[in-house]
């Protein structure tokens, strides 16, 4: 294995076969050791997070699969904190896509003037850069075709595929009592048709979500979804 990238919260590397391995660390996004799904900085390890994440992201992977959504999964090993996964290639240096639910986090932060903490919000699909440096600025349709990193076709194609992923983790979770606020996703494409697919990993560490008014931490959600 050639390790080829290091990420905050897992490595990857390239397989053999041409296939990629991502592992799993127990760090976590956030600010001054408060997790953040949004943050761009590691704010603290939790030990078994890896692990959790990846239960997590197995589960949703394979129920997306039988729902005939397109990703990027081949298959986990849990013992060993790692996911084969197929190549693909990411828009421009790197997108995510946020579909929120409430009106939390960053969302809150720049429109408060017209919304209420928590307030419903239909689906709402949300595009921003990863860059760190810059803070990971939101980007419109418009200025993502104009910048050559997403065609309009393929900007609906997400957006589709963005709305009807976090439905299915949404009904996921209300199964478990729990409530999705928002999830962030990464896609990428694959093959030599370029098939536009969900990559990267679905965690608590991807989302927030509540029960019962309360915000639920990655480890309890892993939980909480994993009990029979």
């Amino acid at each position: 294995m050639e390790l080829i990238y290091t990420g905050k919260t897992k490595n990857v590397y390239v397989l053999e076969d041409g296939n990629y391995l991502l592992k799993f660390k127990d760090d976590v996004t956030g600010e001054d050791g408060v997790f953040d799904p949004g943050a761009n900085n590691v704010g603290l390890t939790i030990e078994g997070a890896g692990k959790a994440g990846l239960r997590l992201t197995k589960l949703f992977f394979e129920r997306l699969a039988s729902e005939g959504i397109p990703t990027h999964y081949v298959e986990a090993d849990i013992e060993e904190s790692t996911m084969t996964v197929l190549p693909a290639e990411v828009f421009g240096e790197g997108l995510e896509v946020i579909c929120r639910h409430r009106a939390v986090g960053s969302f809150y932060r720049r429109y408060g003037m017209y919304v209420e903490k928590g307030e419903a919000l239909d689906s709402f699909v949300e595009f921003t850069l990863k860059d760190d440096e810059r803070k990971d600025p939101p980007i419109t349709k418009d200025a993502l075709d104009m910048l050559g990193i997403l065609t309009n076709d393929e900007y609906e194609t997400v957006k589709e595929l963005t709305k009807k992923i976090s439905a299915i983790i949404k009904d996921e979770l209300s199964k478990k009592g729990l409530e999705l606020y928002d999830i962030k996703f990464e896609f990428g494409k694959v093959g030599e048709s370029a098939e536009i697919v969900l990559i990267d990993e679905i965690s608590g560490g991807n989302m927030r979500a509540f029960k019962d008014g309360r915000r639920v931490e990655p480890l309890e959600l892993e939980k909480i979804m994993l009990e029979k």
